[in-house]
């Protein structure tokens, strides 16, 4: 097994007026699970590619274990890659599709069906190898994938969005068997995905991106419980935090009615408005506080989500989003009250978004 080094890794597209990943520095230690997130185009299946030798260099380095592989072919970097669309052969069967990387390589029948069957085994998918590919379900197939990929024994899994081609159901029991997989095998894993709930429910770590710029990486608690700046912030979590610019008065913030106290230290960085990040769970029913307009009540149960706009003629109007007792959630057209629980509030500065330590 080994660790994984991007070294101010940068990509640019030729015709590109800037990189699509630019200067990634990020060490994934041995045996770890490290999800690569973000939105759409922010580069993080780039950087995979350039990890697997599919994407060129154009500034800084790569390395797996103390090996710089910048410009070592892909077949040479001893990794195994999952994709997106499986990339089984129709004409194959499962056993002959699992084997066949180790068939070029020349590994003898013997050891090929031995770590086929090992492989098979820990997939449960011992009754399928004699079958063809168009024989299987969806989540079958990315098992064969998956199957192909642990054959060959690498020192680093790359997979890139492996479950996007799966249901919502059979996503949920996949990304659980993915899990469980890689930490039973103990191999260093990349992982891409654009879904920030796969990532925080699988990653020892998660690094988030932007248009090519790493945000933060942290582990899935540490990122929800403290993100770094507006975008971690308003991207990690489901639902999303409230992101509210507020006005910065004497004390505090105003909020609604009331103040919300601020450390003087913290405003003193500050100008005339700051945002205020609370999470949905986080804010509670009051009498003053924090005036929002029902609109929608989404009940789930044992809880609500309920969406609302702040209720406050001639300010900015913002979407708020509060989780409720399921039993009794407020109607939809009311006027409630929300102030945030103590300690659970994050500062941003308006202009830089970056977190201010209160």
């Amino acid at each position: 097994m080994a660790t994984v080094t991007f070294d101010k890794a940068t990509r640019i597209y030729p015709g590109g007026d800037k990189p699509a990943v630019d200067a990634l520095d990020l060490h994934i230690e041995d045996g770890e699970f490290l999800v690569l997130v973000g939105p759409s185009g922010c580069g993080k299946s780039t950087s995979l590619r350039m990890l697997a030798g599919l994407e060129d260099v154009n500034g800084g380095r790569i390395l797996i274990g103390d090996r710089d592989v910048t410009t070592v072919p892909p077949k040479d970097r001893d990794i195994a890659m999952v994709f997106q669309n499986y990339a089984l052969y129709p004409h194959m069967t499962v056993a002959d599709n699992m084997g066949f990387a180790l068939k070029i390589a020349g590994t003898p029948k013997e050891e090929i069906k031995r770590r086929v069957q090992e492989a098979a085994k820990i997939l449960d998918l011992e009754q399928y190898l004699t079958r063809k590919p168009k024989a299987l379900s969806g989540g079958q197939r990315q098992r064969v994938a998956m199957g192909r990929a642990i054959v060959r024994q690498p020192q680093v899994f790359l997979m890139d969005e492996p479950l996007s081609n799966l249901d919502a159901k059979l996503r949920v029991q996949t990304r659980t068997q993915i899990a469980s997989l890689q930490r039973r095998l103990g191999v260093t894993t990349v992982y891409v995905t654009h879904d920030q709930v796969e990532a925080m429910t699988m990653g020892d770590r998660v690094a988030v991106l932007k248009d090519g710029l790493l945000q933060q990486v942290d582990t899935p608690r540490r990122m929800y419980d403290h993100p770094n700046n507006v975008f971690v912030a308003g991207f990690i979590g489901s639902p999303a935090m409230n992101l509210l610019t507020l006005d910065v008065t004497d004390g505090g913030v105003k909020l609604g009615d009331t103040v919300h106290p601020v450390e003087r230290a913290a405003l003193s960085a500050t100008g005339d408005k700051l945002t205020l990040g609370v999470r949905p769970e986080d804010l509670e029913l009051s009498e003053r506080g924090l005036p929002v307009q029902v609109e929608v009540v989404e009940e789930l149960g044992a809880d609500a989500y309920i969406y609302g706009s702040l209720a406050q003629p001639g300010k900015e109007s913002h979407q708020v989003i509060a989780r409720v007792d399921g039993r009794r959630p407020p109607e939809k057209g009311s006027t409630v009250h929300f102030t945030p629980k103590v300690g659970h509030v994050h500062l941003f500065d308006q202009h830089s978004g970056q977190r201010i330590e209160s």
